[in-house]
């Protein structure tokens, strides 16, 4: 009965979008055709080998064809003399929501980043994506080809997915509609976080009594994999055996079988030390296969974090000092210090939505505080990419891959750096955006 009412609640939440959605239009121009494009005299910049002062990229079918300093056009290839630009892979935002939540406060149907109540693994962002966001516009425009946009909340928030930032509807977007599940673990003393968190919902009185439901909680979240473990086994059986009693299809279990397989990474926001070997340790304990989302105080157990081989997502490089006595740059040195440790991880936004154009000049303020330029690069573009098993596809410019690169008039990751063009899955697009429509709208007003 809840299921159902959920259901009801976010058909009217999408039905009251509507409106909204056909007044604004879509301020993100649809991609054009795939077609084969030669970029000719640029730097290329592949990241996974020597630049290239003088080179030639070819992209045809929506994947890379060719790169290097000899390489030929083909006959009939549309042509981009980019002589003094620059042309990178497109950066990957792992650690954001975009696309789910447009005006965080004051527009209610804008958003659907979290479910009601606080087990809901079979709730998928790809099904809350807005493909008109305002906020992809302006964040592909900066050099972000692809994110992971995950939901939050709860204990068990949700699938995240793997989308290109260009398309018009969500199923032209996603590259893996269930990449990774989000698991929030309660925190000791505080109870559950975000949105339909037990202990919040009934008022503990004392630190034990908040205690006691964390441990409630953790039990069904342990039971709830156990579950899902047996139910993946029941499935099995009954393929090969139809003899055998069908087990009832349940979704939510369904949801949850490629984790405890081991199949499916699992994001796991933590920030303090503590939460994060917890979070390590319950992954172990239940054999899956954690990713650190937040990761504020991971420099400081860089040899823990490389030992368990847990790679971090980390999110709070431009936040400022959680304690008086810490340093100005504490967080802004982080990165640097994961890299001096060995620690796989890749530099994220952090943001839900409007300020992922960030990104980029996130990296470069870990360049500018002691992680080398090659890793600022390396942190936005292959590093992610290998976090999510998706390496082989995106992260570099290489014959083979995917065709999500940028090209620039400069550094990438340098604010002053302006984008000459941008492809996505092979496809030009635009570059307009809502700042530039609003920047002609008003441009010449008295």
């Amino acid at each position: 009965m809840m299921r159902i009412r959920i259901v009801a609640v976010t058909a009217l939440v999408a039905l009251a979008a509507l409106p909204a959605r056909a007044q604004l239009g879509s301020f993100n121009p649809p991609p054009g055709p795939q077609k084969t494009v030669a970029i000719t005299n640029a730097h290329i910049v592949p990241v996974s080998g020597p630049e290239i002062a003088n080179g030639t990229i070819v992209i045809s079918g929506g994947k890379i064809q060719a790169v290097g300093s000899s390489v030929a056009v083909p006959s009939g290839a549309e042509v981009i003399d980019a002589r003094g630009l620059y042309v990178y892979p497109g950066m990957m935002d792992a650690g954001t929501s975009i696309g789910l939540s447009e005006i965080g406060q004051g527009a209610n149907a804008t958003v659907d980043i979290s479910e009601v109540g606080s087990f809901n693994p079979n709730a998928m962002a790809y099904y809350g994506l807005n493909p008109h966001s305002a906020h992809i516009g302006v964040t592909r425009v900066v050099g972000i080809t692809h994110v992971i946009t995950r939901p939050t909340g709860g204990i068990l928030s949700g699938q995240a997915a793997l989308v290109n930032l260009a398309g018009s509807t969500a199923p032209q977007m996603a590259v893996n509609r269930a990449i990774a599940t989000v698991i929030e673990l309660p925190r000791s003393g505080f109870g559950g976080r975000g949105f339909g968190g037990f202990a919040a919902a009934q008022g503990p009185s004392s630190t034990q009594d908040v205690n006691r439901t964390r441990q409630r909680q953790l039990d069904s979240l342990r039971t709830m994999l156990r579950d899902a473990e047996a139910y993946g086994k029941a499935m099995d059986a009954y393929a090969k055996d139809k003899t055998l009693p069908r087990p009832k299809h349940d979704v939510v279990l369904a949801s949850l079988v490629p984790v405890v397989r081991g199949q499916m990474p699992v994001i796991m926001v933590a920030d303090r030390v503590n939460d994060i070997k917890e979070a390590v340790g319950f992954a172990e304990e239940n054999k899956l296969r954690p990713i650190i989302v937040g990761g504020r105080d991971a420099w400081q157990i860089t040899s823990f974090l490389k030992d368990h081989d847990v790679p971090v997502l980390i999110t709070s490089v431009m936040d400022l000092p959680t304690l008086e006595d810490d340093p100005y740059d504490v967080n802004y040195g982080a990165p640097g210090k994961l890299a001096q440790g060995g620690v796989r991880f890749a530099i994220t936004s952090g943001d839900a939505g409007a300020d992922a154009r960030n990104l980029p000049y996130t990296a470069g303020m870990a360049a500018a505080f002691g992680l080398s330029r090659e890793d600022a690069l390396k942190s936005v573009t292959l590093w992610p990419a290998q976090i999510f098993g998706i390496a082989d596809r995106f992260g570099t410019l290489e014959p083979g891959k995917v065709a999500n690169l940028v090209v620039t008039d400069g550094d990438l990751l340098e604010a002053k750096t302006s984008t000459k063009y941008l492809f996505i899955d092979g496809r030009m697009v635009p570059l307009d955006t809502k700042h530039t429509d609003l920047n002609d709208k008003f441009k010449d007003r008295p």
